[in-house]
């Protein structure tokens, strides 16, 4: 899986935070173990991560994106939008826990959709397709979008909820996920939109997560 990367892998010890949270099997760990590696190369040369923040990669870029594993499970043949991916957060950790659900990650930044590419073709991500685009210029169907602090919960709503199908095979309804930080009193209020918020410090026991949620908006609001 692993053996064509130009550069050495590191077996981070870092990545044991998975472990604690979530049963992967050992091509889920291997790839998970590798995004450290992958990160600090290409954050080298296209800066995608903060550099004051690399030591925390996997606290509070790869375990905060899995907050939506903690949400829900994805089933099979699901179709989900990654908007405004960045690096690929929350899509490249999903893609790899969830390997049987298409992600489609989406920037209007070409040099991070580069890296993106790049990180999911070294772990052999064929669930990841990556676009150098804004998400409301897709014109496909999904099942759910997610995102990861991009902007204002309801511009992102409006952006692609005609996106979202009505009817799928998940824990929760089709609609969108999004990972959001600090108190949302005042943004879910003027959003106007129905909401489910999970708190991720019900997951998680790390201090960074206290003020961290996953916030679903369900598709029946179209």
């Amino acid at each position: 899986m692993i053996e064509s990367a130009p550069f050495p892998y590191i077996c981070s010890v870092k990545a044991e935070i998975i472990d604690k949270y979530f049963s992967t099997n050992d091509k889920k760990r291997l790839r998970f173990e590798a995004l450290e590696s992958l990160y600090l190369y290409w954050n080298e040369r296209i800066n995608v991560i903060s550099r004051k923040d690399t030591e925390h990669l996997y606290e509070r870029h790869i375990l905060h994106s899995l907050g939506i594993a903690k949400v829900t499970d994805f089933a099979s043949g699901t179709r989900v939008l990654d908007i405004g991916t960045g690096g690929g957060f929350p899509g490249i950790p999903l893609a790899i826990m969830f390997p049987q659900t298409e992600f489609v990650l989406t920037d209007s930044i070409g040099k991070k959709i580069k890296v993106v590419q790049a990180v999911a073709d070294e772990l052999k991500l064929d669930n990841v397709t990556a676009i150098h685009t804004r998400a409301e210029k897709v014109n496909e169907g999904f099942d759910f979008a997610v995102s990861r602090a991009v902007t204002d919960l309801k511009k992102q709503w409006v952006w692609i909820r005609t996106k979202i199908r009505k009817k799928g095979d998940c824990k929760l309804s089709n609609g969108f996920l999004a990972l959001k930080g600090g108190d949302l009193t005042e943004e879910l209020k003027s959003s106007g939109l129905k909401t489910n918020v999970y708190d991720l410090r019900a997951y998680f026991d790390e201090e960074f997560f206290k003020t961290k949620s996953v916030v679903h908006v369900p598709r029946k609001h179209n």
